[in-house]
């Protein structure tokens, strides 16, 4: 997939592609645009859940050297899905689901290497914010072996509140965090799950940390004080596995 077909720029083609319902990825926007075009522009992205930045004319100009009139959308190249929506879905058609939340990851790499675990490990949902994070680029798709097109993707725009509906819903919320007691393999992943994994340098935010029913460690022996983000989510994913397995044997 080329980067640049997901690419739009102009007022105009911006505000035509949001008023025909195109999945966007994020809009960039000249801090200082003043026009009545933009005007109309802010109007039809208003009330709709589309991650809008601010920036620099000279980030725009990197971008593209054609008249983009301080405006340039990308596409996302996959339609984005909602908390609210599958768990009821999934619950209708009897799954015990499993999702995976990245707090703060903004490495396409590590993105996409948890994606491809995921699909290949049965997790029905990955959950994003919408600021701050990865989101489903070329780049991503390519590196978790097209993963990403087979797994549901939720954007959501706050994290504490979709963690509180899902406990709501019955899930177990699992936080991968060095500050953990509870070691990774003595936790029960056979009932509905969801899994928060931070980023690396910052790991699970604290507001997050304090909707969590566990806190789970993996154990270092080595010098080296931490885990990839992409390895410590494909050990809790697999164990989760593992977990589920077992108990559907013993059923």
């Amino acid at each position: 997939m080329d980067k640049k077909n997901e690419m739009i720029f102009g007022v105009r083609a911006v505000i035509e592609a949001v008023q025909a319902g195109k999945e966007m990825d994020k809009i960039l926007i000249k801090k200082d645009i003043q026009s009545e075009l933009s005007k109309e522009l802010f109007d039809a992205i208003k009330g709709r859940k589309i991650p809008v930045q601010r920036v620099p004319i000279q980030k725009l100009n990197r971008l593209t050297k054609k008249n983009h009139q301080g405006v340039i959308a990308f596409i996302s190249p996959v339609t984005y899905y909602r908390v609210e929506e599958m768990v009821p879905f999934l619950f209708e058609e009897g799954n015990t689901p499993l999702f995976i939340l990245l707090d703060g990851i903004t490495d396409v790499r590590n993105f996409g290497a948890i994606a491809r675990t995921c699909e290949c490990a049965g997790v029905n949902a990955i959950i994003i914010p919408s600021k701050g994070s990865v989101s489903v680029n070329a780049d991503a798709i390519k590196t978790s072996a097209g993963a990403l097109m087979n797994i549901p993707v939720c954007r959501e725009e706050n994290l504490k509140s979709t963690l509180q509906f899902l406990k709501n819903s019955g899930f177990q919320i699992v936080a991968a965090t060095e500050k953990g007691k509870e070691h990774y393999s003595d936790i029960d992943y056979s009932v509905p799950t969801c899994i928060v994994m931070g980023a690396e340098d910052v790991g699970v935010s604290a507001p997050l940390l304090a909707l969590c029913d566990h806190w789970a460690f993996i154990p270092i022996v080595g010098t080296i004080e931490s885990l990839n983000v992409s390895v410590a989510a494909g050990i809790i994913i697999y164990e989760a596995l593992k977990s589920r397995m077992f108990n559907m044997k013993n059923r």
